[in-house]
């Protein structure tokens, strides 16, 4: 495993990359809630560690991709997300850090008038980053919007470079290719044999690299990928036909098995962004007895998943089961009426 790890550190380094972050990610045991729990010993992967603008795993992509859009020439990057996007938040971070100018334009999923949700949160930090910050409705084509906005600043002379939402193509699932890698190094050096990792799937880049990944290392790690969005279905595809393309840029070789994709789609609720009762559970345990900071819209409904499914009995004969913690606790800030906490004393 140990010259698969190098092989694959040297395939991606044939592709530009910027240092936006801290590597390695820490990879930390959580005891406390493993005994609440009574399944396998669980760990967390911290990518809320990765340090760009209060952390998160689109960190990782965009290294990839602000490298590229360098390459390019870019003087202006462009990106959508939902209201609360840590993607856009990590965005606006970056082409600060790189001296480059930040369109963000964010498509109300939720329909919500919350002053806090629309305002507070990742809007009040794509805004202190400097990011022009624009509003699309629900259901807007947020490609063509995108499109449309390069054209108007080409016009202008601007070289505008579009980066997707989640930072989800396959220059920028070579993060999570890396991160797989990142995973099985880590694991290795302190004995750890690692049976599953489970993180949530959204736009589908974070799964689609670490499926490449773990399938370029030939890792027997069993990868779930818990759903904050789409039917199964739907998900599945994405992330597939994302992974093949993904290694299809690696360049390596590696085939991707449709039976590698595997998502989970049960605790989505009624929709993107929307709280569950699930997700206010799972994130006020791991608050109060890891002291972790959970997501409300992607981390938060994958903690979820997972700890239904270890009730449900899904890791039984697992010993060591990873959860991938894909920061977000900016997002709290936008939903604080989801969590019904007490008052402060006076």
């Amino acid at each position: 495993m140990h010259d698969a790890c190098k092989a694959l550190e040297r395939a991606l380094g044939a592709f530009p990359r910027v240092k936006l972050g801290h590597w390695p990610t820490p990879l930390e045991p959580m005891d406390r809630l493993s005994e609440m729990l009574g399944g396998p010993r669980l760990w967390v992967k911290r990518d809320d560690c990765t340090g760009l603008s209060s952390g998160g795993n689109k960190t990782r992509k965009l290294e990839y991709l602000m490298a590229d859009a360098r390459e390019k020439g870019a003087t202006t990057i462009i990106t959508q997300g939902a209201t609360q996007s840590n993607h856009a938040r990590q965005t606006a971070a970056a082409a600060a850090k790189l001296g480059l100018g930040c369109d963000v334009l964010l498509e109300d999923r939720t329909g919500s008038n919350d002053p806090n949700y629309i305002l507070n949160g990742n809007v009040l930090l794509d805004r202190l980053h400097g990011a022009r910050v624009s509003k699309r409705p629900n259901g807007a084509d947020m490609n063509a919007e995108m499109e449309t906005l390069a054209a108007h600043l080409r016009d202008a002379g601007d070289v505008p470079y579009i980066i997707p939402g989640g930072g989800s193509n396959p220059i920028g699932a070579l993060g999570y290719v890396n991160c797989a890698r990142e995973l099985v190094e880590q694991s290795m050096e302190i004995g750890l044999a690692v049976d599953a990792l489970v993180h949530a799937t959204g736009s589908s880049g974070t799964q689609a690299g670490l499926v490449t990944g773990l399938a370029a290392l030939q890792s027997d790690i069993h990868l779930l990928g818990i759903g904050v969005r789409a039917p199964r279905e739907k998900q599945e595809q994405m992330v597939y036909d994302l992974a093949t393309k993904t290694a299809d840029h690696l360049g390596t070789g590696v085939a991707i098995q449709r039976n590698q994709v595997r998502a989970n789609c049960d605790y989505v609720g009624p929709g993107y962004g929307v709280p569950t009762e699930g997700m206010r559970k799972a994130v006020r345990l791991l608050a109060q007895t890891e002291g972790l900071l959970f997501d409300p819209v992607y981390s938060g409904k994958g903690l979820d998943g997972l700890i239904d499914q270890i009730a449900k009995g899904y890791f039984d004969g697992m010993n060591n089961v990873v959860v991938l913690h894909t920061g977000g606790s900016a997002g709290l800030f936008g939903y604080a009426d989801a969590f019904d906490l007490p008052g402060y004393a006076g």
